[in-house]
């Protein structure tokens, strides 16, 4: 797929989203197309559930995850120590001290990549820095850190320690599988910390 066009399936979805937006609300925009296709191209706002794992281990405090779902979704199931930032919610001043720091690490998720991506480049275009992704989201959080699947036995040394720090990990961040319902509502209020709860495995891929 041509890099215009993976431009552009963001794009759309975050043009709608401002659309929905009340005036008093829509911030000015920073970055050129041309600029926000660049960051685009080198994938640099995503994480790897292996690295986020490793700071929720260590309990990193400059690690802040935000998830984009709505607060239903959230209420059922969230990562340990997340905050909930409905997508729809992002542009509320109630939140641009959190977007807006150059402090701590924030990385949005969402079931899959699609609307923490779109999350990612509203932030962008602010010019807000310290944003980022997690990597296939948490459909690939239940299947690489709360569901490890085994090497085969001719697999190279590096993939057994792959394997072996993700069912720690998983043995450590509560286990089990992921419930996530496929609608994204919007929600308001500032920030709340939730609390893992019982994990049942993500729906759906936004």
């Amino acid at each position: 797929m041509k890099p215009l066009t993976y431009l552009a399936l963001f794009i759309v979805p975050m043009g709608l989203i401002i659309a929905a937006v009340p005036p008093n609300r829509t911030k000015q925009y920073k970055l050129t197309a041309q600029e926000l296709l660049d960051e685009v191209n080198t994938r640099n706002q995503y994480v790897t559930s292996d690295a986020v794992a490793d700071m929720l281990i260590k309990k990193d405090p400059s690690l802040r995850l935000i998830d984009v779902r709505s607060q239903d979704e959230f209420e059922k199931f969230s990562l340990p120590g997340a905050i909930n930032i409905p997508l729809n919610d992002l542009l509320s001043d109630n939140y641009t001290d959190v977007l807006n720091q150059d402090v701590k690490m924030n990385i949005f998720y969402s079931n899959g990549t699609l609307n923490a991506n779109e999350a990612w480049l509203i932030t962008r275009q602010l010019g807000y820095n310290n944003n980022f992704v997690l990597e296939g989201g948490l459909n690939y959080w239940f299947d690489t850190i709360l569901n490890p699947q085994k090497p085969a036995s001719t697999s190279p040394d590096e993939e057994f320690a792959k394997y072996d720090f993700r069912k720690s990990a998983g043995t450590a961040l509560g286990g089990g599988s992921v419930q996530a319902a496929k609608t994204e509502a919007p929600s308001s209020g500032k920030p709340v910390i939730k609390a893992a709860g019982k994990k049942k495995k993500a729906a759906g891929g936004c």
